[in-house]
Protein backbone atom coordinates (compact mmCIF):
# COMPACT_ATOMS: atom_id res chain seq x y z
CA UNK A 1 0.00 0.00 0.00
CA UNK A 2 2.82 2.27 1.01
CA UNK A 3 4.46 1.75 -2.52
CA UNK A 4 1.23 2.45 -4.60
CA UNK A 5 0.82 5.38 -2.54
CA UNK A 6 4.09 6.46 -3.58
CA UNK A 7 3.64 5.79 -7.13
CA UNK A 8 0.61 8.05 -6.72
CA UNK A 9 2.29 11.20 -5.03
CA UNK A 10 5.12 10.82 -7.82
CA UNK A 11 2.27 10.69 -10.86
CA UNK A 12 0.76 13.72 -9.51
CA UNK A 13 3.94 15.64 -8.41
CA UNK A 14 4.85 15.14 -12.18
CA UNK A 15 1.28 16.22 -13.32
CA UNK A 16 1.65 19.23 -11.20
CA UNK A 17 4.89 20.09 -12.53
CA UNK A 18 3.24 19.64 -15.97
CA UNK A 19 0.38 21.81 -15.68
CA UNK A 20 2.77 24.94 -13.94
CA UNK A 21 5.05 24.41 -17.04
CA UNK A 22 2.52 24.87 -19.16
CA UNK A 23 0.99 27.47 -17.24
CA UNK A 24 4.50 29.55 -17.09
CA UNK A 25 4.73 28.63 -21.23
CA UNK A 26 1.32 30.72 -22.12
CA UNK A 27 1.71 33.48 -20.02
CA UNK A 28 5.21 34.00 -21.95
CA UNK A 29 4.23 33.01 -25.24
CA UNK A 30 0.92 35.53 -24.95
CA UNK A 31 1.08 38.82 -26.57
CA UNK A 32 -1.13 41.11 -27.60
CA UNK A 33 -3.38 40.94 -30.34
CA UNK A 34 -1.85 36.84 -30.58
CA UNK A 35 -4.48 33.78 -31.23
CA UNK A 36 -4.80 32.04 -28.00
CA UNK A 37 -6.86 29.42 -29.37
CA UNK A 38 -4.36 27.24 -29.91
CA UNK A 39 -2.28 27.76 -26.73
CA UNK A 40 -5.89 27.32 -25.17
CA UNK A 41 -6.55 24.60 -26.69
CA UNK A 42 -4.16 22.23 -25.52
CA UNK A 43 -4.26 23.41 -22.28
CA UNK A 44 -7.61 21.90 -22.26
CA UNK A 45 -6.67 19.08 -23.76
CA UNK A 46 -4.08 18.29 -20.91
CA UNK A 47 -6.19 18.57 -18.03
CA UNK A 48 -8.90 16.88 -20.45
CA UNK A 49 -6.84 14.08 -20.50
CA UNK A 50 -5.46 14.17 -17.23
CA UNK A 51 -8.96 13.59 -16.21
CA UNK A 52 -9.60 10.18 -17.97
CA UNK A 53 -6.05 9.01 -16.58
CA UNK A 54 -7.24 10.14 -13.14
CA UNK A 55 -10.58 7.91 -13.11
CA UNK A 56 -8.37 5.22 -14.47
CA UNK A 57 -5.78 5.39 -11.72
CA UNK A 58 -7.94 5.57 -9.48
CA UNK A 59 -10.08 3.02 -10.62
CA UNK A 60 -7.43 0.51 -10.73
CA UNK A 61 -6.22 1.35 -7.26
CA UNK A 62 -9.56 1.43 -5.44
CA UNK A 63 -10.35 -2.19 -6.83
CA UNK A 64 -6.50 -2.94 -5.78
CA UNK A 65 -6.81 -1.74 -2.37
CA UNK A 66 -10.16 -3.24 -1.85
CA UNK A 67 -9.33 -7.05 -3.12
CA UNK A 68 -6.24 -6.71 -0.99
CA UNK A 69 -7.95 -5.61 2.34
CA UNK A 70 -10.79 -7.81 1.90
CA UNK A 71 -9.86 -10.71 4.13
CA UNK A 72 -9.43 -7.73 6.99
CA UNK A 73 -12.50 -6.08 6.71
CA UNK A 74 -14.65 -8.71 8.70
CA UNK A 75 -13.57 -11.40 11.26
CA UNK A 76 -16.02 -14.62 10.41
CA UNK A 77 -19.42 -14.12 11.83
CA UNK A 78 -20.03 -16.74 14.35
CA UNK A 79 -23.66 -15.85 15.38
CA UNK A 80 -26.75 -16.45 13.41
CA UNK A 81 -27.38 -12.65 13.28
CA UNK A 82 -24.08 -12.09 12.90
CA UNK A 83 -24.66 -13.49 9.05
CA UNK A 84 -27.86 -10.89 8.29
CA UNK A 85 -25.73 -8.06 9.89
CA UNK A 86 -22.82 -9.06 7.20
CA UNK A 87 -25.65 -9.29 4.36
CA UNK A 88 -26.19 -5.99 5.30
CA UNK A 89 -23.56 -4.33 5.57
CA UNK A 90 -22.29 -6.17 1.73
CA UNK A 91 -25.88 -5.25 0.68
CA UNK A 92 -24.84 -1.41 1.61
CA UNK A 93 -21.20 -1.45 0.34
CA UNK A 94 -22.32 -2.35 -3.32
CA UNK A 95 -25.21 0.32 -3.00
CA UNK A 96 -22.80 2.61 -2.21
CA UNK A 97 -20.08 1.95 -4.27
CA UNK A 98 -21.64 1.82 -7.33
CA UNK A 99 -23.50 4.78 -6.93
CA UNK A 100 -19.81 6.77 -6.02
CA UNK A 101 -18.58 4.94 -9.50
CA UNK A 102 -20.77 6.07 -11.55
CA UNK A 103 -21.21 9.98 -10.64
CA UNK A 104 -17.16 10.30 -10.19
CA UNK A 105 -17.04 8.39 -13.42
CA UNK A 106 -19.65 10.76 -15.12
CA UNK A 107 -17.90 13.80 -13.41
CA UNK A 108 -14.69 12.94 -14.63
CA UNK A 109 -16.18 11.88 -18.30
CA UNK A 110 -18.20 15.04 -18.74
CA UNK A 111 -15.11 17.19 -17.71
CA UNK A 112 -12.91 15.40 -20.86
CA UNK A 113 -16.17 15.05 -23.44
CA UNK A 114 -16.93 19.10 -22.67
CA UNK A 115 -13.89 20.84 -22.32
CA UNK A 116 -13.69 23.73 -24.56
CA UNK A 117 -14.22 23.95 -27.98
CA UNK A 118 -14.24 27.07 -30.00
CA UNK A 119 -16.75 25.31 -32.85
CA UNK A 120 -19.20 24.67 -29.93
CA UNK A 121 -21.86 27.06 -28.67
CA UNK A 122 -23.58 26.15 -25.09
CA UNK A 123 -27.18 25.52 -25.00
CA UNK A 124 -28.97 27.46 -22.47
CA UNK A 125 -31.00 24.91 -20.43
CA UNK A 126 -32.93 26.50 -17.36
CA UNK A 127 -34.19 23.65 -15.94
CA UNK A 128 -35.66 19.87 -16.54
CA UNK A 129 -38.65 18.94 -13.65
CA UNK A 130 -38.60 15.61 -14.88
CA UNK A 131 -33.98 15.14 -14.09
CA UNK A 132 -34.83 16.61 -10.96
CA UNK A 133 -37.54 14.02 -9.98
CA UNK A 134 -35.79 10.97 -11.29
CA UNK A 135 -32.01 11.75 -9.15
CA UNK A 136 -33.78 12.58 -6.35
CA UNK A 137 -36.78 10.12 -5.83
CA UNK A 138 -34.63 7.11 -6.91
CA UNK A 139 -32.09 7.61 -3.94
CA UNK A 140 -34.57 8.66 -2.01
CA UNK A 141 -36.22 5.16 -2.43
CA UNK A 142 -32.80 3.51 -2.00
CA UNK A 143 -31.66 5.18 0.85
CA UNK A 144 -35.02 4.13 2.81
CA UNK A 145 -34.81 0.40 1.82
CA UNK A 146 -31.35 0.80 2.91
CA UNK A 147 -32.93 2.38 6.48
CA UNK A 148 -35.47 0.14 6.79
CA UNK A 149 -33.30 -2.66 6.80
CA UNK A 150 -31.08 -1.66 8.93
CA UNK A 151 -34.12 -0.65 11.30
CA UNK A 152 -35.32 -4.29 10.89
CA UNK A 153 -32.10 -6.00 11.51
CA UNK A 154 -31.97 -3.56 14.84
CA UNK A 155 -35.11 -4.77 15.86
CA UNK A 156 -34.71 -8.33 15.57
CA UNK A 157 -31.29 -8.43 17.45
CA UNK A 158 -32.92 -5.80 20.51
CA UNK A 159 -36.25 -7.95 20.28
CA UNK A 160 -37.31 -9.66 23.40
CA UNK A 161 -35.06 -12.85 24.07
CA UNK A 162 -36.69 -16.58 23.68
CA UNK A 163 -38.19 -17.74 26.65
CA UNK A 164 -35.54 -20.24 26.78
CA UNK A 165 -31.94 -18.48 26.26
CA UNK A 166 -29.16 -18.40 28.72
CA UNK A 167 -29.52 -15.35 30.75
CA UNK A 168 -26.11 -13.54 31.34
CA UNK A 169 -25.38 -10.34 33.27
CA UNK A 170 -22.68 -8.11 32.31
CA UNK A 171 -21.33 -4.93 34.45
CA UNK A 172 -18.67 -3.04 33.24
CA UNK A 173 -16.60 -0.87 35.67
CA UNK A 174 -13.09 0.72 35.71
CA UNK A 175 -11.32 -1.30 34.10
CA UNK A 176 -12.87 -4.88 33.67
CA UNK A 177 -16.08 -6.55 33.27
CA UNK A 178 -18.28 -8.45 36.26
CA UNK A 179 -19.94 -11.71 34.15
CA UNK A 180 -23.29 -13.22 37.02
CA UNK A 181 -24.59 -16.33 35.57
CA UNK A 182 -28.51 -17.24 36.21
CA UNK A 183 -27.12 -20.61 37.84
CA UNK A 184 -28.56 -24.45 37.11
CA UNK A 185 -31.65 -24.44 38.79
CA UNK A 186 -33.75 -21.22 37.63
CA UNK A 187 -31.81 -19.58 34.97
CA UNK A 188 -33.20 -16.50 36.41
CA UNK A 189 -30.92 -13.73 37.38
CA UNK A 190 -31.64 -12.28 41.29
CA UNK A 191 -32.07 -8.69 41.72
CA UNK A 192 -28.89 -6.50 42.46
CA UNK A 193 -28.62 -2.81 44.20
CA UNK A 194 -25.57 -0.91 43.92
CA UNK A 195 -26.20 0.23 47.72
CA UNK A 196 -25.59 -3.21 48.23
CA UNK A 197 -22.16 -3.19 46.99
CA UNK A 198 -18.81 -3.75 49.12
CA UNK A 199 -15.75 -5.32 49.22
CA UNK A 200 -16.76 -8.83 48.49
CA UNK A 201 -19.91 -8.57 46.59
CA UNK A 202 -18.74 -6.44 43.86
CA UNK A 203 -21.94 -6.95 42.02
CA UNK A 204 -24.76 -5.48 44.94
CA UNK A 205 -26.12 -8.99 44.11
CA UNK A 206 -29.23 -9.35 46.34
CA UNK A 207 -30.31 -11.78 48.90
CA UNK A 208 -33.63 -10.82 49.68
CA UNK A 209 -34.59 -12.16 46.03
CA UNK A 210 -34.37 -15.85 46.11
CA UNK A 211 -33.49 -16.07 42.67
CA UNK A 212 -30.00 -15.02 44.07
CA UNK A 213 -29.41 -17.85 45.76
CA UNK A 214 -27.95 -19.79 42.99
CA UNK A 215 -26.09 -17.55 41.09
CA UNK A 216 -22.06 -17.82 40.67
CA UNK A 217 -19.62 -15.71 39.38
CA UNK A 218 -16.98 -15.71 36.85
CA UNK A 219 -13.70 -13.99 35.32
CA UNK A 220 -14.53 -15.12 31.99
CA UNK A 221 -17.35 -15.77 29.45
CA UNK A 222 -18.74 -19.03 28.58
CA UNK A 223 -21.82 -19.03 26.12
CA UNK A 224 -22.94 -22.53 24.96
CA UNK A 225 -23.43 -22.66 20.81
CA UNK A 226 -26.22 -23.01 19.25
CA UNK A 227 -28.34 -21.52 22.05
CA UNK A 228 -29.93 -17.90 22.15
CA UNK A 229 -28.04 -16.15 25.27
CA UNK A 230 -29.45 -12.84 26.75
CA UNK A 231 -26.89 -10.67 27.96
CA UNK A 232 -28.13 -8.04 30.29
CA UNK A 233 -25.77 -4.88 30.36
CA UNK A 234 -24.90 -2.48 33.60
CA UNK A 235 -22.06 0.22 34.43
CA UNK A 236 -21.06 0.98 37.75
CA UNK A 237 -19.19 4.28 36.70
CA UNK A 238 -18.81 5.64 33.31
CA UNK A 239 -20.07 4.61 29.90
CA UNK A 240 -18.21 1.54 28.72
CA UNK A 241 -19.07 -0.91 25.49
CA UNK A 242 -20.04 -4.57 25.54
CA UNK A 243 -18.11 -5.80 21.90
CA UNK A 244 -17.55 -9.26 20.53
CA UNK A 245 -16.89 -8.75 17.51
CA UNK A 246 -16.78 -12.26 15.89
CA UNK A 247 -20.50 -12.26 17.28
CA UNK A 248 -21.33 -9.01 15.95
CA UNK A 249 -22.83 -7.66 19.58
CA UNK A 250 -21.97 -4.58 20.29
CA UNK A 251 -23.74 -2.43 22.82
CA UNK A 252 -22.91 0.22 25.43
CA UNK A 253 -23.32 -0.19 29.09
CA UNK A 254 -24.52 3.11 30.16
CA UNK A 255 -24.74 3.61 34.41
CA UNK A 256 -28.41 3.94 35.71
CA UNK A 257 -29.35 2.57 32.44
CA UNK A 258 -29.56 -1.00 31.80
CA UNK A 259 -28.85 -2.38 28.14
CA UNK A 260 -29.70 -5.72 26.87
CA UNK A 261 -28.65 -7.68 23.50
CA UNK A 262 -29.25 -11.22 22.68
CA UNK A 263 -27.85 -13.89 19.96
CA UNK A 264 -26.94 -16.74 19.00
CA UNK A 265 -23.34 -17.89 18.27
CA UNK A 266 -23.04 -21.23 15.96
CA UNK A 267 -19.53 -21.86 16.07
CA UNK A 268 -17.79 -23.19 19.01
CA UNK A 269 -14.27 -22.29 20.05
CA UNK A 270 -12.30 -25.53 18.78
CA UNK A 271 -14.37 -24.79 15.68
CA UNK A 272 -13.31 -21.33 15.29
CA UNK A 273 -9.25 -22.65 16.18
CA UNK A 274 -9.66 -25.50 13.25
CA UNK A 275 -10.77 -22.51 10.84
CA UNK A 276 -7.98 -20.82 11.56
CA UNK A 277 -5.59 -23.25 11.71
CA UNK A 278 -4.86 -21.02 15.71
CA UNK A 279 -4.78 -23.66 18.55
CA UNK A 280 -4.07 -20.34 20.74
CA UNK A 281 -7.70 -18.36 19.28
CA UNK A 282 -9.97 -17.07 21.32
CA UNK A 283 -13.23 -15.20 21.54
CA UNK A 284 -12.60 -11.73 23.69
CA UNK A 285 -15.02 -9.20 24.81
CA UNK A 286 -13.56 -5.87 24.80
CA UNK A 287 -14.45 -2.35 25.38
CA UNK A 288 -15.06 0.15 22.80
CA UNK A 289 -15.49 3.53 24.42
CA UNK A 290 -12.75 5.21 25.77
CA UNK A 291 -13.55 4.94 29.67
CA UNK A 292 -9.95 5.79 31.29
CA UNK A 293 -6.54 5.12 31.48
CA UNK A 294 -7.57 1.49 31.64
CA UNK A 295 -9.16 0.99 28.72
CA UNK A 296 -7.14 -0.75 26.75
CA UNK A 297 -6.86 -3.50 28.88
CA UNK A 298 -10.62 -3.83 29.75
CA UNK A 299 -11.17 -7.23 27.61
CA UNK A 300 -12.10 -10.63 28.66
CA UNK A 301 -11.53 -14.31 27.27
CA UNK A 302 -14.78 -15.48 25.71
CA UNK A 303 -15.29 -19.61 25.56
CA UNK A 304 -17.84 -20.61 23.05
CA UNK A 305 -18.65 -24.52 24.45
CA UNK A 306 -20.75 -27.34 23.07
CA UNK A 307 -24.21 -27.22 24.68
CA UNK A 308 -23.13 -30.62 27.22
CA UNK A 309 -19.67 -29.03 27.75
CA UNK A 310 -21.50 -25.69 29.14
CA UNK A 311 -23.80 -27.64 31.23
CA UNK A 312 -20.48 -29.25 32.69
CA UNK A 313 -19.07 -26.14 33.17
CA UNK A 314 -22.08 -24.70 35.05
CA UNK A 315 -22.06 -27.57 37.29
CA UNK A 316 -18.86 -27.38 38.31
CA UNK A 317 -19.11 -23.74 39.77
CA UNK A 318 -20.12 -22.97 43.21
CA UNK A 319 -22.99 -19.97 43.55
CA UNK A 320 -22.03 -16.71 45.14
CA UNK A 321 -23.51 -17.48 48.22
CA UNK A 322 -21.46 -21.12 48.91
CA UNK A 323 -18.25 -19.41 47.94
CA UNK A 324 -19.43 -16.48 50.50
CA UNK A 325 -22.07 -17.62 53.32
CA UNK A 326 -21.77 -14.62 55.37
CA UNK A 327 -24.10 -13.71 53.27
CA UNK A 328 -26.72 -16.12 55.05
CA UNK A 329 -27.42 -13.63 57.29
CA UNK A 330 -28.94 -10.92 54.58
CA UNK A 331 -31.48 -13.59 53.79
CA UNK A 332 -34.85 -13.06 55.00
CA UNK A 333 -35.81 -15.42 58.01
CA UNK A 334 -38.69 -16.97 55.73
CA UNK A 335 -36.17 -17.72 53.00
CA UNK A 336 -33.14 -18.91 54.52
CA UNK A 337 -34.15 -22.47 54.55
CA UNK A 338 -33.96 -22.60 51.05
CA UNK A 339 -30.41 -20.82 51.13
CA UNK A 340 -29.03 -22.64 53.39
CA UNK A 341 -29.20 -26.10 50.99
CA UNK A 342 -26.44 -23.61 48.88
CA UNK A 343 -24.26 -23.47 51.80
CA UNK A 344 -21.98 -26.62 52.18
CA UNK A 345 -20.72 -28.38 55.21
CA UNK A 346 -17.24 -27.60 55.03
CA UNK A 347 -16.75 -24.33 54.27
CA UNK A 348 -14.99 -23.56 50.79
CA UNK A 349 -11.44 -22.39 50.94
CA UNK A 350 -11.16 -18.75 48.96
CA UNK A 351 -7.95 -17.48 48.38
CA UNK A 352 -8.37 -14.89 51.59
CA UNK A 353 -8.98 -18.04 53.82
CA UNK A 354 -6.34 -20.16 52.28
CA UNK A 355 -3.90 -17.27 52.91
CA UNK A 356 -4.68 -17.18 56.14
CA UNK A 357 -4.55 -21.21 57.07
CA UNK A 358 -1.07 -20.76 55.80
CA UNK A 359 -0.19 -18.15 57.82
Amino acid sequence: MNYLIGLLSVVFFILAISVIVKSMKLNKNLTPGEDESSSLDSSNNVNAYGMLIFWLLGTVAGVWSFLTCLPDFLPEASSKHGLDTDKMFWVSMAVVTFAFFVTNTLLLFFAYKYRYNKNRKATFYPVNHKLELIWTVIPAIVMAILVFTGWRTWRDITSQAPSDAVVIEITGHQFGWYVRYAGVDDNQLGNYNYKLIDETNSIGIDYTDKNSFDDFTATELHLPKGKPVLLKIHAQDVLHSVYLPYHRVKMDAVPGMPTKFWFTPNISTDEMRAKMNNKDFNFKLNCTEICGRGHFGMAITVFVDEPEDYKKWCAEQKPFLAMNPGYLEKVPANLKAKASKYIPAEPIATDSTATAAAL
